[in-house]
């Protein structure tokens, strides 16, 4: 991961999560659910995360939409 890519705590905890064996998919309401915050901003978190090239969204869309790391952190 690129180390200038700028971190809020929930996004480090996500990640920890991530890294450290996830079970099952990751969606706006999980990470919501998780972190105490709103989907609104578990979008916000998300998006920044995909746009550093950390995370990305998985085959299915619409209201199924998950996401993963990136294939090169994984």
């Amino acid at each position: 991961m690129n180390e200038k890519v700028p971190l809020n705590q929930r996004q480090r905890t996500m990640l920890d999560k991530l890294l450290t064996g996830w079970q099952g998919k990751l969606t706006t309401a999980k990470w919501a659910s998780i972190c105490g915050c709103s989907q609104d901003t578990a979008s916000r978190d998300i998006n920044q995360l995909m746009k550093a090239g950390v995370l990305e969204k998985e085959a299915a869309g619409g209201r199924s939409t998950a996401y993963a790391l990136a294939g090169n952190l994984k």
